[in-house]
C-alpha cells in the first residue's frame, strides 16, 4: 500500500494496533488502501486515514445506515434534527444518496480513547437508527449489501 504523506503512514501505523486491541475479531484491515473496518452491531464502520494538508491527517469513522433510499423532504428534516442531538458525528448523504453517519478526528493529536469513542459513536448511531429510517422511508440496510470496501 502506498501512502500520500509520511504523516498518513505514521498515523496509520499508530492506530492499527489500537483498533486490533479494542475490537479483536471484529477488526479488519484493507491491504490496498489506508482503511480499517470494524463490525459493531448492525454497522460496519470504515476507519480511514487521509492526508490533511502536507503535515496533518484526519481519521474518519464512517458507517452507512441505509442504501437505495428514496429521498424525501421529511427524511432530510429528520436527519438534520437528529444531527442537532448527536454528540459525536453527523448524518450525511453520499453522491448515490445513500445515508451515512460519520465522525472525524485530527490524526496527529488523536489518542486511543478518542479513537475508541469515535468508532463506537458511529457504530452505535447506525445500530440505533438503521431500522427506524428504513421502516419509515425504505431502503436496504447497508450491512446487507456491504462488504469491506
Amino acid at each position: 500500500m502506498e501512502f500520500e504523506t509520511q504523516a498518513q503512514h505514521d498515523v496509520y501505523q499508530k492506530i492499527e494496533p489500537w483498533l486490533k486491541e479494542m475490537f479483536g475479531i471484529f477488526f479488519q484491515k484493507r491491504e490496498d488502501a489506508p482503511y480499517f473496518g470494524v463490525n459493531i452491531g448492525s454497522a460496519f464502520v470504515h476507519v480511514g486515514v487521509q492526508p490533511w494538508g502536507a503535515d496533518n491527517v484526519t481519521i474518519t469513522s464512517r458507517a452507512y445506515v441505509a442504501l437505495n433510499v428514496e429521498i424525501h423532504p421529511d427524511m432530510l428534516l429528520f436527519l438534520l434534527r437528529e444531527n442537532d442531538k448527536t454528540r459525536f458525528g453527523a448524518f450525511g448523504l453520499d453522491e448515490d444518496n445513500d445515508i451515512f453517519f460519520e465522525h472525524t478526528l485530527s490524526g496527529l493529536t488523536c489518542d486511543v480513547d478518542e479513537l475508541k469513542s469515535s468508532v463506537l459513536a458511529v457504530g452505535q448511531a447506525v445500530d440505533q437508527y438503521d431500522d427506524q429510517i428504513i421502516s419509515r422511508w425504505g431502503g436496504v440496510p447497508a450491512v446487507e449489501m456491504q462488504t469491506e470496501e
